[in-house]
């Protein structure tokens, strides 16, 4: 039984001393704890009751401790595990009477009901439940909302780019279309309910004492662990679940939001265009940490109703440094760890007209939201450059800047990181310097 067949590595084998004074109370416990007896045993003592239960020592792995539970009109013994305040599997049960509880629910329903369970997921309701087509429909007006926005600033065509990389501006174009499709997978966790649940996928009943199936963190959708395998990639995070907007995963927070970027970027680079594009060192200057943190709690709490204007916060480094560590703190960075490598090989690319090709592909491997993202900060850091002559901030110094920030290496390895540096430098400069051709 899945419940009862726990992992070594889940914790370390429980003591006599532990089972004699932890859970129902040391004369319970002495009733069920038998000492160093055999498997032979312990069947003799539990023949003829369903449902009996004791916990022995190995006589085979002497130190090591053996549930032995009738059901079904035999013995079986399970080893057991305890990480000091709970017998753990892939449940966590603070008695072993609780354990042996939804164990037999489990042994049960398996058993008796095998044929029922093999056919739950076969005529799901969850596409036919009212939600899911609200979503949908909620979805396809933002889609053709965004759509129609209009691009706040053109660049002209760089003519000393290879005609081959031109011939490619429509391919990549559709290539940003799929990438508003905002699809997102479910964030499961293991979960506890408490009086009766049933599955929102099959519409089965949920049994089980404890951790009778997973719940979405995100938007809460209920489900067996099972069906869980079976549901699409739809989740609609709900605001009421999403606790913060910094370290917030990009994806869940732009769809809690309905919006294309994350209402960070958005208000930020509003902010810089409109009194910072000329102030010397941009993003490479910083502001003072406590002010920076304010913004950050700011938009934790307030979200888009943030107020990081210029009464409140007159310096603008503050505000590009809160952007910068609103990129840093994202759990995946925005050039996501999955296509780190594709981004780091293309920079190693001599021939330029290769390496932005090589580029180009590794951005279409993007998460929507992703895309998304580095394509308006892209936009935003190539005005920067437009006053260079101002602010000192090249395309190369914003590399240098953002480089690290947009780009970690999934290890975390820190001579890994040193010697790829000069790559995420390079990749970010020509991401700014071909905005125009790569977005």
């Amino acid at each position: 039984m899945e419940v009862l067949s726990v992992s070594a590595t889940a914790g370390s084998t429980k003591t006599k001393e532990d089972y004699m004074s932890s859970g129902d109370g040391e004369q319970a416990q002495a009733l069920w704890f038998h000492g160093l007896i055999s498997r032979e045993c312990a069947d003799e003592m539990l023949a003829g009751t369903e449902g009996a239960y004791l916990i022995r020592e190995s006589q085979r792995q002497p130190g090591t401790y053996t549930l032995a539970l009738r059901f079904g009109g035999q013995t079986l013994n399970y080893r057991l595990f305890y990480d000091g305040k709970h017998f753990v599997g892939e449940k966590h049960f603070e008695s072993v009477h609780d354990l042996v509880t939804d164990g037999l629910i489990t042994l049960y329903i398996e058993t008796k009901a095998a044929e029922y369970i093999a056919k739950m997921t076969t005529n799901p309701i969850y596409q036919h439940l009212g939600y899911t087509s609200l979503l949908r429909d909620r979805f396809t007006h933002r889609l053709s909302r965004t759509r129609s926005e209009p691009k706040r600033v053109t660049f002209q065509q760089d003519d000393k780019i290879s005609p081959s990389l031109l011939s490619r501006r429509t391919t990549i174009k559709d290539g940003q279309e799929k990438h508003y499709n905002y699809e997102k997978f479910h964030n499961f966790k293991v979960h506890t309910f408490r009086g009766p649940h049933w599955c929102e996928y099959c519409a089965n009943f949920m049994w089980g004492l404890i951790a009778q199936g997973v719940r979405c963190a995100d938007c809460g959708l209920n489900v067996h662990k099972q069906c869980s395998k079976l549901v699409p990639s739809d989740c609609q995070p709900d605001l009421r679940r999403i606790k913060k907007v910094f370290s917030c995963d990009l994806t869940t927070l732009v769809k809690a939001h309905n919006t294309p970027r994350p209402m960070v970027l958005d208000m930020c680079i509003k902010e810089i265009e409109h009194r910072g594009l000329k102030s010397e060192g941009l993003y490479r200057v910083s502001g003072f940490t406590e002010h920076i943190e304010d913004v950050r709690l700011a938009f934790d709490r307030d979200g888009e109703k943030a107020d990081i204007s210029a009464s409140l916060y007159p310096d603008i480094n503050i505000i590009a440094g809160a952007l910068k560590l609103y990129l840093r703190d994202l759990p995946i960075p925005v050039i996501t760890y999955d296509v780190y490598s594709k981004f780091i090989q293309a920079a190693k690319i001599m021939d330029p007209d290769s390496r932005l090709e090589a580029v180009h592909d590794g951005l279409l491997q993007l998460p929507p939201a992703h895309f998304e993202t580095l394509r308006y900060l892209m936009t935003h850091l190539k005005r920067v450059t437009m006053f260079d002559k101002d602010n000192y901030m090249t395309a190369e110094n914003l590399g240098i800047v953002f480089g690290p920030t947009l780009m970690r290496p999934p290890d975390q390895n820190t001579l890994a990181t040193l010697n790829d540096m000069r790559y995420q430098k390079l990749i970010v400069q020509l991401l700014i310097e071909h905005e125009d051709i790569l977005f």
